[in-house]
């Protein structure tokens, strides 16, 4: 067993725009990240959820 925190599979919200640099306005991946996110650890994606969220994101409302 993981002493991972329970995630949702994804932190995308739907709401998709790297309009202005190669950060999701809505989730707060870069570019990279989300592209490779099926293939990464749990660990890795771990690290991407604890920076979003120290972040302010995942964003509803953007």
């Amino acid at each position: 067993m993981s002493d991972l925190p329970v995630r949702p599979d994804t932190p995308c919200v739907a709401v998709c725009s790297t309009t202005f640099d190669e950060v999701c306005r809505g989730c707060g991946r870069t570019v990279v990240e989300v592209a490779h996110w099926v293939s990464m650890s749990a660990e890795a994606k771990e690290r991407v959820w604890q920076r979003i969220l120290a972040q302010g994101y995942p964003r509803r409302n953007t």
